[in-house]
């Protein structure tokens, strides 16, 4: 490559690079509710913010609109998705959908460091949980890490990178609901006992009944959040 062509390519780079950084920066400050749901997003605002250019936050926002975090407004306008009953099922739906046929993929084709993986990421949110007793919570950098790898790792057999992508972008659209989810908790025990029991179904093959415990155990947030009689 020419000193030429490396020189217009770093640009190019460069302002990918930015509108990583500027979602990657917005994704977290909604996901820890920091940009409060319906709020506006006004580009002069997040540039002052997050001291990047205007034309990379854009790009940014762009690719969070694309993840079900942020919808368009009229003349390029951008504010943080809403937050509702409707919502949230949907998310689920599409979560048991992409999930039970991932987790039958899985079981069918995952081998011995798939299981292993398994194993591997519940230990270590069982032992985050030991440490921490029943002070765990979504929000905590530590634990949202381990609980999404578990999640992650129950998968990751499957084989199909589009599943797995489908899987973490709807996990983590489903963050602020699972935030709430998990205030109602009082037993980080349970909590793990829960997991341990998924995956015990998983690691035994029993396809159907590992598709039956994960279908119920997505639908669970929307019965604590969401419950029956409850406004959306």
């Amino acid at each position: 490559m020419s000193t030429t062509e490396r020189n217009s390519t770093q640009p190019a780079t460069e302002a990918a690079t930015l509108s990583e950084r500027a979602a990657t920066l917005v994704e977290h400050d909604i996901l820890a509710g920091h940009l409060a749901p319906g709020s506006r997003l006004g580009i002069i605002d997040l540039v002052q913010r997050y001291e990047i250019g205007a034309t990379p936050l854009r790009e940014g926002l762009s690719r969070l609109m694309s993840r079900g975090l942020i919808v368009g407004t009229g003349q390029r306008g951008f504010r943080v998705a809403d937050v509702s009953r409707e919502d949230l099922h949907d998310i689920t739906l599409m979560r048991t959908a992409v999930e039970i046929e991932a987790i039958k993929l899985a079981i069918t084709h995952g081998d011995d460091a798939w299981e292993a993986g398994i194993v591997s990421t519940l230990h270590q949110m069982r032992r985050h949980i030991e440490r921490t007793g029943d002070e765990f919570r979504e929000g905590a950098e530590d634990f949202d890490r381990l609980h999404k790898g578990f999640h992650t790792a129950l998968l990751t057999g499957c084989g199909s990178k589009r599943l797995l992508s489908a899987h973490s972008d709807l996990y983590d659209q489903a963050y602020r609901y699972r935030r709430v989810m998990m205030r109602s908790l009082e037993s980080g025990k349970k909590f793990v006992r829960v997991h341990q029991s998924l995956a015990d179904r998983v690691l035994s093959r029993d396809i159907a009944g590992a598709q039956a415990m994960l279908e119920a155990h997505l639908r669970s947030t929307i019965d604590i959040v969401y419950p029956t009689g409850s406004e959306s």
